[in-house]
């Protein structure tokens, strides 16, 4: 799941031509000076940061994978987290069980606007991109 979401950032960079990068698991977003976060992908402004470097400074979105073990936390703490980081416009949850994401974004002020989509598509604007909700989830047994 984790690769779809990836590949799905990566293609719709690619298409937008737009001036950023998407980067896999095993990046990392610091919240605060001993508080850090690795989001399950991510895209962020280029230029991409040097292959030793595992930080990445300004990401534009970041995205988790709900699992048992971590929902609770990807809702609440990293939610709020995440948001600390001023240059975070979106933060993405996809429910592999019930095939959702939970879109939340950056609104005027502290204010931050959720929805919750099962189907159709994720504007992210800026950077310009559209995610179809289908591409993020494998595609279901008949």
């Amino acid at each position: 799941m984790k690769s779809r979401v990836f590949n799905a950032l990566e293609r719709a960079l690619e298409e937008r031509r737009v001036p950023y990068f998407a980067a896999p698991d095993g990046m990392t977003v610091r919240i605060a000076e001993r508080t850090a976060f690795e989001p399950d992908a991510l895209v962020a402004p280029l230029p991409e940061p040097e292959t030793a470097s595992l930080e990445i400074p300004s990401p534009i979105i970041v995205v988790e994978v709900l699992s048992p073990s971590t929902a609770r936390v990807d809702a609440t703490t990293k939610l709020r987290g995440y948001f600390e980081v001023a240059s975070v416009q979106y933060y993405l949850i996809l429910d592999p069980e019930d095939r959702t994401v939970t879109h939340h974004k950056r609104g005027s002020g502290e204010v931050i606007e959720t929805r919750i989509l099962s189907k159709g598509a994720v504007t992210l604007d800026p950077p310009g991109l559209e995610l179809r909700i289908g591409d993020l989830f494998a595609p279901v047994n008949a």
